[in-house]
């Protein structure tokens, strides 16, 4: 049984929920990542004994789940996509927005489907706008293709993020304090191809760099789609 097939204990003495548990186990967790959650700190910040929380979750694991369906729900798109391509691009921007406002997401990203209410609502409205335009099998393909490059991409952005608060450089900060040893190298000769994207590639930004690469995706997804069926 799921934790929301399960249902919730009476609120007395305290009034105590899970919406209340996922507030604030999401605080805490946007306050200083996953690492900062734990059901005694969830329980202290909500004023009630550890043992409490466990009438509500039975694992640390199943408070995970329940914070990423709750943000989740800031992937919805606001009204219904106009084609497959819309929807995707929508919830790829949607999912890179929400992370960026909670940073610990992008560690839940990737593992098994989400079961809650939000997730089972984002994957169906995903699914849906590919209706009629292929079968099942390819259009999983397609989705799933899409989410490896999103989630493949807004890791990258946030390790970078994590990188420039723990080292407090930014990203050109590093690359000027690392510029003199990478000269250096270029300059053996043993790498041209580097030594082109280096001195003659373009530097662009993180979102145009996400925008850019969701575009090959969804070119190539719609390539194969275009194709007739074997």
């Amino acid at each position: 049984m799921t934790v929301w097939d399960r249902p919730e204990p009476p609120t007395r003495p305290a009034p105590l929920d899970r919406e209340r548990i996922v507030a604030a186990a999401i605080a805490l967790a946007d306050e200083g990542g996953l690492e900062a959650v734990s059901v005694r700190k969830v329980a202290a910040r909500l004023g009630a004994g550890p043992m409490r929380l466990y009438r509500y979750i039975s694992t640390k694991e199943e408070l995970f789940d329940l914070m990423l369906d709750e943000v989740q729900a800031e992937t919805l798109p606001e009204e219904q996509p106009g084609d497959w391509r819309e929807a995707l691009r929508g919830y790829a921007q949607r999912t890179r927005q929400t992370a960026l406002r909670h940073e610990w997401l992008a560690d839940l990203l990737g593992g098994r489907p989400t079961l809650g209410p939000n997730g089972l609502t984002v994957t169906e409205a995903t699914l849906a706008a590919f209706d009629g335009l292929a079968d099942i099998d390819t259009v999983m393909r397609a989705v799933e293709t899409v989410s490896s490059y999103c989630i493949g991409a807004i890791r990258r952005e946030i390790a970078n993020l994590r990188a420039e608060r723990a080292t407090g450089l930014s990203k050109h900060d590093w690359q000027r304090a690392h510029g003199p040893h990478v000269t250096r190298m270029l300059a053996t000769g043993r790498f041209p191809a580097l030594a082109k994207a280096v001195y003659d590639g373009t530097d662009v930004d993180a979102e145009t760099s996400f925008t850019t690469g969701l575009d090959w995706v969804l070119d190539a997804v719609a390539t194969k789609l275009a194709q007739p069926s074997a």
